[in-house]
């Protein structure tokens, strides 16, 4: 009577492990614990040996046959199906270490650990996201451009063109380091180039406009929501550093005798620890804020859990309340705000500037400044920005007066 699957499903445990036998030395072996494995015995060399082929129910009784029949090819031309198995879990073992995924993380580890910790969250996700479902299991010296592509083309089809773009060039990266370390032999985003849609930058929203730049502080000034979103709010014109920067203040960082905020390497965008010279009115504002949070690592924490900081959006979702959208206003538009009016109104320095904005400066020896380079002119800058900035929420207010008085006699 032929063996069925009913009677590899129906098969109990014993006492002790035994066999049922299938045919042309294929067999089931019941454990005494129920476990069931698949079998075959075969001759090879002169000996006997056993092969195993999956573990039932996972490995049914038809892929079994199709496994056992595999083997016996393999015998009738003088091949030990055992060899081959070997081989073949030798090369899995070995491709698992030379995946994309697990390069990319020694790369990661290598090569991001002096970013910013925002540059680090940023790539970290976008490999998790949009990387390695579609290419970090495969070998990477064997993914060629077309699979590239389309893990590419899935973040491009939600509209993501920049995070496609940005993904590309990560993949690069981590190609070039296989190719240098020996694990590949070379990098197939190289034959990307014009696949993808073509992006065009878009300028983050910000105003520059000193009068439209005054009811703008008047509005803040006016936000109604909570005293630490508030504060955020109000600090960033007046420090313009990057929100990430901003949201993820911590007192440690305030140095209240020098009065100035001193930023660490690792929180920077350029990896160099930058110093933020802070007004009497930058002052003002985070005393009064520390009355609240003094006792919060962060200046701003997060109302989720004081051990987290403000939230990315919790700006962004300010300015939108108070009816300033994405293509008027964005928190990083304070930056060029700054970089805009203290150039072409204030007449300051642009190296003064572009150095205060953290950007990479260079001397005249191309070698760059280091943090504290011309620190007294930008504390003369940061303070006369902030006194402009006064005034143009003066100038506003003292319009909206008058304007008021117009209207009544109206």
């Amino acid at each position: 009577m032929p063996f069925t699957a009913i009677a590899a499903n129906q098969a109990k445990p014993k006492s002790k492990a035994y066999k049922l036998a299938v045919e042309k030395g294929l067999y089931l072996q019941v454990m005494p614990n129920g476990s069931k494995y698949w079998r075959l015995k075969y001759r090879f060399g002169g000996k006997e040996k056993v092969l195993a082929l999956g573990v039932h129910p996972e490995t049914n009784l038809k892929l079994a046959r199709e496994k056992r029949e595999e083997a016996r090819k393999l015998l009738s031309n003088g091949i030990d199906p055992s060899d081959v198995k070997r081989a073949q879990k030798a090369y899995q073992c070995e491709a698992a270490g030379n995946s994309f995924q697990a390069i990319a993380l020694e790369w990661f580890a290598r090569k991001m650990a002096d970013k910013s910790q925002g540059h680090q969250n940023r790539t970290m996700r976008a490999l998790e996201k949009d990387l390695f479902p579609m290419i970090g299991s495969h070998p990477i010296g064997d993914i060629t451009p077309p699979q590239l592509l389309a893990a590419l083309r899935r973040i491009e089809s939600r509209g993501a063109v920049e995070t496609a773009y940005r993904a590309k060039q990560t993949a690069g990266q981590i190609f070039r380091y296989a190719v240098a370390t020996g694990r590949a032999e070379r990098d197939p985003s190289h034959d990307l180039k014009g696949a993808l849609a073509i992006h065009k930058k878009k300028h983050l929203a910000a105003i520059t406009d000193p009068k439209e730049v005054g009811k703008l502080l008047m509005a803040i000034d006016q936000y109604i929501g909570t005293p630490t979103v508030k504060a955020a709010l109000q600090l960033s014109p007046l420090l313009f550093q990057r929100p990430g920067e901003i949201r993820q203040m911590e007192w440690a960082e305030i140095d209240w005798d020098k009065e100035q905020w001193e930023l660490p390497a690792e929180k920077m965008k350029m990896g160099q620890p930058h110093i933020v010279p802070l007004s009497k009115q930058s002052l003002d504002i985070l005393q009064d804020i520390q009355r609240l949070n003094g006792n919060r690592r962060y200046v701003f924490p997060s109302a989720r859990g004081a051990s987290r900081p403000l939230s990315e959006n919790g700006v962004r979702t300010a300015l939108r309340t108070m009816g300033y959208d994405n293509d008027t206003m964005t928190p990083h538009g304070f930056r060029a705000m700054a970089r805009t009016i203290l150039d072409e109104v204030l007449g300051f320095r642009p190296d003064h500037i572009e150095h205060q904005l953290a950007h990479a400066v260079r001397d005249p020896n191309g070698r760059a400044y280091n943090r504290t380079k011309h620190l007294d002119q930008r504390r003369k800058m940061m303070q006369s920005w902030a006194d402009y900035l006064n005034s143009l929420k003066l100038e506003a207010s003292t319009s909206n007066v008058v304007a008021g008085k117009f209207k009544g006699s109206a």
